[in-house]
Formats: structure tokens, C-alpha cells, sequence
């Protein structure tokens, strides 16, 4: 249980990104059936093979972090600027994971595990949970910074105070931190004093072994109770396992056979899938077949998310799919009614667990800093610069006490211009004019005005700049609140001074 524990912890902290934005957690939910609720959201869009926004191949991901260097200082990533980039493929479901030999859409996860560092084999098979466990937390699309080894993530939780930015912790959770560090947390787990990287992968397959979900509607049929699904539903389970053949992939207890198909979602150019991994032709175009275990909370769907809806998904089957090079023989058009097919979707839907839909044990969690009030928000408009280009404000990290790197960040400024960061604790309701420029600090003798310099970049638009501040750790800052806005000296601007929005952020 300790191990588990620990793992829980790791898993649901989002300290261990390197925006502290980022937990496994915050694309895994288990109310959304262990995939990510955001993929459905504006802002969680790639744009896919043709690097535009807005097409047919653009593919609905997980927002992960804002690209940074190993100094904290953020760098413009390709397609997102400073905004939070996003995977290239949706969140699958870590609920029941356990059973599956290859994790990841494309398989590349198992079934050995090599510790991260030095590359030992740690577990020869069956270690597929480890081995994707240790993935996301050194990516730097998903949670790190640009460069970052275990190595370097393992010293950063020696420094941690686990689960700092979680509120409604559960109990048994809270209970197992009880205000000790993670050196202690783990060597209570392992039995020995050592945080290493194998271990922390070990403990989060620890806890993700005891996300298992087996009491649905369907799982009290099968056991006798005849009452538990609906007519409509029953009809819907005559067409699952005969016409529809959706067993055929979608069988056996865990509703999977852990397969890779190529149903014919995308074309293969977009994302060779399995094919990448194997370097068999045959594998182009196939992903592994998800568990349809709650697969009524996890919208959209696809390893593209394409889909936004469960009767969305039944059409795409019953017309036999949509790209046919290399598809699989078993996709082929059903003929259903519209009937038929919403009696397949209520059948679907006996698929769901109450207790992961509401998360009650063991899917209990944390909620999340960025569930909180504590998130900054924004305060007023822009001004727009050169090229009418309305520069953009950050400040997506925790204004947390003892937070070391607290950044506001700043884009779509004009290149090579003077920009300056002012930090007021008093706003002007509505802002002030100067220069044409709309501000919202008050400029109060308590105002703190940072020069920083030319942006970096060049050109209308493509100016960047970030400045991260150490928040002390004292209580008495507590509930502080501060204004602080991005002023830019752009001759292109109406008045010469473009500004971006304003935010307001409480120190807590």
C-alpha cells in the first residue's frame, strides 16, 4: 500500500513539471474514464501534418506545458508561441492499463522497463506500466523544460513538499504524507533511504495497478442480474456481439483485445501509429485497441480525438470507416438503422463504473492548482502594437509561497522592442490612458517596473520575453493580490506604447 501511496502522490503533483502546471493526473482523469476532459476545449489543438490550424488533419491532444529552458526562461515553440503545447495524439485511459502487455497508442511502452538513467534492465516482461510511467515526466511537450533527464527531475523532488499545490486531498492520501518530504515517503515505499528514477516509475505502476474497474451495469449482467441493463440497451447488446461484430476487437473481460487495427480514421501520412514503432509496413496506420470499460466519460474519440461523440463513433463504423489503405478487413459497412445504432451507443454506456464517473475510491484524487481559485486571471484588453498584433500575457504557474520560479511571460510583441513588466498591488478599475496605451496597474509607490530590454525576436509579432520571480515563503504574504501588465515602446503602435492585457494573481 505504501508504494501505491507514494505513487498516488507523484502521479496527482504537479510539481514534477516543469511549469508546475502539470501532473500525470491532469490528462488523466477518471471522471472523463482516465483521458483528458481539456481535449474537447479550445486551446487543445494540433495542427497536424500541414502545420495549419483549422484542417481535416488536425488532431485534438492534451495541453501539456509552455516550452522553457533549464533556466525557467520560455521559448517559443513551434505552432503554439509561449501558450501551452499540445500532444500530437488524445490522453488514453490509464484505468485498467495494468492488464495490457504494450502501453501507449502505438505500443512503444513494454514489455520490458530500463531504469530511465542508466538504461539496466530493471523488470525483462511485464513492465509496461513502469516503462510508460517514466515517459511523460522528461517530455517537453507534456511536463518538462527543454533538456531535462531524470536525473535532473530526481533532485527536483528531493526538494519537494509532496502534493504542495493539491487542496481536498484524500484521506488515506493525506494521512500517508502527513507532512514529511518525498526521501521519506520513499523510503518508507522501498525500504531503503534513495529516490531514484526506477522508483519513482515503479511506484506510479504501484498505483496504477489499483485502478481497476470492474462494477458496471454490464459487469452486474454478467453476473446474473438481468434487471441491469435497459431493453434499449439489451438490443444494443444483440448488435455488439452480432451484427455490429464490435466484439470481435472489443471482447473478453476488459472489452479490448490489446490489439493494433488500422480502422481507417486518418490517412496513414499523418501518423504511422504502430508502423513507426515495428518498421513493418503492415503496421502503418494501426493503433492499439482502447478498453471500452467507460468509454461513454472519455469524448472525443479516436487516438485523434476526432470524434466528439459515442453515436459519431457508431456512424464512422457503420459506414466501414473512412480511409481504406491498409485498413483492416474486419471494418467493413453494418447496414445498422438509426435505431440500431442508438441502442449500440446505450449498450456502450452500460460499460461505465460509478465509482470512476464519480470518483470515489480507489479513483479518488486531489483537485488540481489548476482547478483552483488560485489560477490568475486576466483583467481587461490589449493594445495592439505593430501589424495591429495584440501582445499576449502569461502567468499560468502558481503564485505559490516558496514557488522558486514564478514567470510572466510575454509574446506576439514587436521584435527587438523595449519591453517593461509593471507589478502594482492596486488596479485602475477600467485602466487608464498613456501613450495609447491601456494600463491597469495604478502605478502606485508600491509599483515595481522591470525594463527588460529588446524582446527577443523579430518583426510584427514575434517578440517574446519572460521573468520569473522567486515567491518568499512567508505566511504574511498570504492573500497578497497583485496587477501586473506588459508594456512594449512600439512605434507602431497608435499612441507608441503597445501593452498586453493585465492579470490579477492572489499569493497563497
Amino acid at each position: 500500500p505504501a508504494k501505491a501511496l507514494l505513487g498516488k502522490a507523484l502521479f496527482w503533483d504537479e510539481q514534477l513539471s516543469a511549469t508546475r502546471t502539470t501532473a500525470c493526473g491532469t490528462c488523466h482523469v477518471p471522471s472523463n474514464g482516465g483521458s483528458d476532459p481539456r481535449t474537447a476545449f479550445a486551446g487543445s489543438v494540433h495542427p497536424g501534418l500541414d502545420g495549419s490550424f483549422g484542417g481535416p488533419d488536425d488532431i485534438r491532444g492534451s495541453r501539456g506545458v509552455s516550452s522553457s529552458d533549464a533556466s525557467g526562461a520560455w521559448q517559443i515553440a513551434q505552432f503554439f508561441g509561449l501558450a501551452e503545447q499540445v500532444t500530437r495524439r488524445k490522453a488514453p485511459s490509464m484505468i485498467n492499463a495494468a492488464y495490457a502487455p504494450l502501453l501507449f497508442w502505438d505500443g512503444r511502452a513494454g514489455p520490458a522497463f530500463e531504469d530511465p538513467i542508466s538504461g539496466a534492465i530493471v523488470l525483462p516482461q511485464l513492465g509496461a506500466l513502469e516503462d510508460q510511467a517514466a515517459a511523460p515526466a522528461v517530455s517537453p511537450v507534456e511536463m518538462s523544460h527543454l533538456g531535462q533527464s531524470w536525473s535532473d527531475l530526481v533532485a527536483t523532488i528531493g526538494t519537494l513538499e509532496p502534493l504542495a499545490l493539491a487542496d481536498d486531498v484524500p484521506d488515506a492520501l493525506a494521512n500517508f504524507v502527513a507532512d514529511r518530504n518525498y526521501a521519506e515517503l520513499f523510503e518508507q515505499a522501498f525500504g531503503s533511504a534513495g529516490i531514484s528514477a526506477s522508483r519513482a516509475s515503479m511506484a506510479i505502476a504501484a498505483y496504477e495497478r489499483t485502478l481497476v474497474s470492474g462494477q458496471s451495469p454490464w459487469d452486474a449482467f454478467l453476473a446474473g442480474d438481468a434487471s441491469a441493463l435497459s431493453p434499449q440497451q439489451q438490443q444494443g447488446r444483440l448488435l455488439y456481439f452480432g451484427q455490429a461484430n464490435c466484439v470481435v476487437c472489443h471482447g473478453g473481460q476488459l472489452l479490448s483485445n490489446q490489439s493494433f487495427r488500422n480502422i481507417g480514421v486518418r490517412p496513414i501520412p499523418e501518423d504511422q501509429g504502430r508502423g513507426a514503432i515495428t518498421g513493418n509496413l503492415g503496421d502503418n496506420g494501426r493503433f492499439k485497441v482502447p478498453s471500452l470499460r467507460n468509454v461513454a466519460l472519455r469524448a472525443p474519440y479516436f487516438h485523434n480525438g476526432a470524434l466528439p461523440d459515442l453515436l459519431a463513433v457508431v456512424d464512422f463504423y457503420n459506414r466501414g470507416g473512412d480511409f481504406h489503405v491498409n485498413q483492416d478487413p474486419a471494418i467493413v459497412p453494418l447496414g445498422l438503422t438509426l435505431q440500431q445504432r442508438q441502442s449500440l451507443v446505450a449498450f456502450l454506456q452500460s460499460f461505465t463504473d460509478p465509482r470512476v464517473a464519480g470518483e470515489l475510491a480507489p479513483f479518488d484524487r486531489p483537485r488540481l492548482y489548476t482547478e483552483s481559485t488560485h489560477v490568475p486571471f486576466a483583467l481587461g484588453a490589449p493594445t495592439p502594437g505593430s501589424g495591429a498584433q495584440a501582445p499576449r500575457i502569461f502567468a499560468t504557474e502558481p503564485p505559490h509561497l516558496g514557488n522558486p520560479d514564478f514567470t510572466l511571460a510575454l509574446d506576439r510583441a514587436l521584435g527587438g522592442a523595449p519591453a517593461f513588466l509593471v507589478v502594482d498591488p492596486l488596479a485602475v478599475p477600467g485602466g487608464w490612458s498613456l501613450f495609447g496605451a491601456q494600463l491597469y496597474p495604478a502605478l502606485s509607490p508600491a509599483v515595481s517596473i522591470f525594463a527588460q530590454g529588446a524582446t527577443s525576436g523579430a518583426g510584427a509579432g514575434n517578440g517574446y520575453d519572460s521573468r520569473g520571480f522567486a515567491v518568499p515563503s512567508d505566511a504574511g504574504l498570504a492573500g497578497s493580490t497583485l496587477f501586473a501588465q506588459w508594456v512594449i515602446a512600439d512605434g507602431g503602435a497608435s499612441g507608441g506604447l503597445a501593452a498586453s492585457a493585465a492579470v490579477q494573481l492572489t499569493l497563497y
